[in-house]
């Protein structure tokens, strides 16, 4: 998650070089390569059931491809600042979805954390924020990050269920796999008339970074951890996320700490605090 929230804060660099649609395609790209060791059945392990290949699409669509377009634009569109905030609501939603989904029990703490996430969101929307090139929508963009929001929490609670049957290798080079065979199309739209030879080496270096990053490691370890932790106690672990973003738009892009993102951001962290409680 701590390598989630590096690559949220770092797409808000990566988009003022390459277009939304091929960052994402591109990214999917740079990860099959790397993860196609991974995508041979390992002896004595079950073949794929119809259900698990429906699974499989699905954190594809929702965690990968929805996800990643849904944050790209998002942070466009806002700030990674913004992001962080607004992901803070995450530990509550997995939660809230593994108690209707998996029948897990919630605290009520984690209403109360729930509650006090979506207060910082609702600070960091309201604020004023001036309109430049790239920050000319940043209510839809803040929209934006809470449907990313709900797409990941969906897709760490299927890699819950996914975990129990297939290997973490093997889940993550087919949720890859589906992802750009999903976002493909897309991507070659958009790339056609694009100069990519005139993007920086630099950008090029923090692309490859970001897709390891966010389609091999952090889904690996995720995928890894899922097959022993509950969904509800995993999605605690998605506190580092928003605190990663924070950090990385802070001190790397040179975003602007003002007393109402201190606000927005206590907020967020007191959520956390609230939702990751235990007895």
């Amino acid at each position: 998650m701590t390598l989630v929230g590096t690559y949220v804060g770092l797409s808000r660099w990566l988009v003022t070089a390459f277009p939304v649609l091929v960052l994402a395609g591109l990214r999917f790209a740079i990860a099959a390569i790397c993860l196609l060791p991974w995508l041979r059945r390992r002896p004595g392990e079950a073949r794929l059931r119809a259900q698990d290949h429906r699974r499989l699409i699905a954190t594809g669509l929702f965690g990968n491809v929805l996800f990643t377009l849904c944050i790209l634009q998002g942070v466009a569109w806002s700030s990674a600042m913004a992001a962080g905030v607004v992901m803070a609501a995450l530990p509550g939603v997995v939660a809230l979805l593994a108690r209707v989904w998996l029948k897990e029990p919630v605290q009520r703490s984690t209403w109360l954390g729930v509650a006090c996430a979506m207060a910082g969101v609702a600070v960091v929307a309201l604020q004023g924020q001036p309109s430049t090139a790239h920050t000319a929508h940043p209510i839809w963009g803040h929209a934006l990050l809470l449907c990313a929001v709900l797409c990941e929490a969906i897709n760490l609670v299927l890699a819950r269920t996914l975990a129990q049957t297939v290997s973490p290798q093997r889940i993550t080079a087919l949720v890859n796999l589906w992802s750009l065979v999903l976002m493909a199309p897309l991507a070659i739209w958009q790339a056609w008339p694009l100069p990519l030879g005139h993007i920086p080496a630099l950008h090029w270096v923090a692309l490859v970074f970001y897709a390891v990053a966010s389609s091999v490691v952090s889904v690996w370890l995720w995928m890894l951890g899922a097959q022993q932790v509950p969904a509800a106690r995993a999605g605690l672990f998605t506190a580092c996320l928003p605190i990663a973003a924070t950090a990385v738009g802070v001190l790397w892009l040179g975003e602007t700490m003002t007393l109402l993102k201190a606000v927005a951001v206590g907020l967020a962290l007191l959520g956390i605090v609230l939702a990751t409680r235990q007895r």
